[in-house]
């Protein structure tokens, strides 16, 4: 009886927040192409739409047919419940518009039926000048450095950070005033319901939240990391349930937007969004560089390689400032 007590426990935490997110993209029209072309973007990017080769054309050209339904079958096999409106021939590539979610949005196709891309811009035609890059405030001094990393669960370059963070944060310990927070949107289905678990630890088993982070960011294997760390399911289940989960979500949105946080990760040191690095030792000399007098743990040399993007303990040489 007490493991079927388990067994229930884990799903109504799991299951509290299905439906949300479909409500949310309703709400949010321009949630709904970015959600599209972030995946497909994320897919691309790793390889997983036919094998790059040195040019554009890998085989013989395919019908607008074949294209169409390639396209179709990849964006259904990412969760998104789409369908074709339209495809036409545009020279080197078939133009595929999709309909999601009542909003048309246009993909292209090589003509070979092995990549998609996103847009086309002529090379004869200047391009618009993008709009300026919000450059990060100046850090202010404090005695104790108030540092919040806003991220979403299930960002790549959001876990990315919290890898670097993490062992930053621990060795500062009391000296400084460090928290984990969530941006006030989400972009990846999964978040809708490990954010509320994340949030309900944070807040009410603050003792079992980096341990538990720690472990999600292995695999993401949340059911694993809830039993691995001993977090209490009866009263994390309460927080969800209760609507508690909610309000604490909605203070870290109320400050994500007073922030003006624009992407996950966003680094905020003394209220002022900072640049710096994904590396433990990059996390270490940003904070370290708030304080007025900085402790003798801003001497220590941490791991100064970017953690990898996503789960797992890896590394990458790649350039670590990328955003969902």
């Amino acid at each position: 009886m007490e493991d079927e007590n388990k067994v229930d426990e884990e799903r109504e935490i799991h299951s509290h927040k299905e439906g949300k997110l479909t409500k949310k993209m309703r709400e949010n029209p321009w949630i709904l192409s970015t959600f599209v072309l972030g995946v497909l973007a994320l897919i691309l990017l790793i390889g997983n739409f036919g094998g790059m080769t040195g040019g554009i054309i890998t085989g013989g050209v395919v019908n607008e047919g074949v294209a169409q339904d390639a396209v179709l079958n990849f964006v259904k096999s990412q969760g998104a419940d789409a369908e074709i409106v339209g495809v036409e021939d545009d020279g080197n590539f078939y133009q595929v518009t999709i309909l999601f979610q009542g909003q048309e949005i246009p993909l292209y196709v090589t003509k070979d039926g092995e990549f998609l891309v996103q847009g086309l811009t002529p090379l004869k035609v200047a391009p618009q000048t993008a709009p300026p890059q919000q450059q990060p405030t100046e850090v202010p001094k404090s005695d104790k450095p108030k540092v919040e990393l806003f991220v979403m669960t299930h960002c790549p370059y959001g876990t990315q950070a919290e890898k670097g963070f993490i062992p930053a944060i621990l060795e500062l310990g009391d000296s400084i005033d460090a928290s984990i927070k969530f941006v006030h949107y989400f972009l990846h289905e999964p978040e809708e319901t490990e954010t509320p678990i994340e949030v309900c630890i944070r807040e009410e088993q603050e003792d079992k939240f980096l341990p538990y982070l720690k472990c999600f960011l292995e695999d993401g294997d949340s059911d694993r990391c809830l039993t691995e760390v001993k977090v209490n399911k009866a009263k994390l289940n309460t927080c969800i349930s209760s609507g508690k989960a909610d309000e604490y979500y909605a203070a870290d949105s109320a400050l994500s937007e007073g922030y003006g946080v624009r992407g996950s990760p966003t680094l905020v040191i003394n209220g002022a969004q900072s640049s710096a690095g994904r590396s433990a030792q990059a996390y270490l000399d940003g904070i370290c560089a708030a304080f007025n007098d900085a402790p003798e743990a801003c001497s220590l040399s941490l791991d100064d390689a970017s953690p990898s993007p996503g789960f797992g303990y890896g590394t990458t040489s790649g350039i670590a400032n990328a955003q969902c």
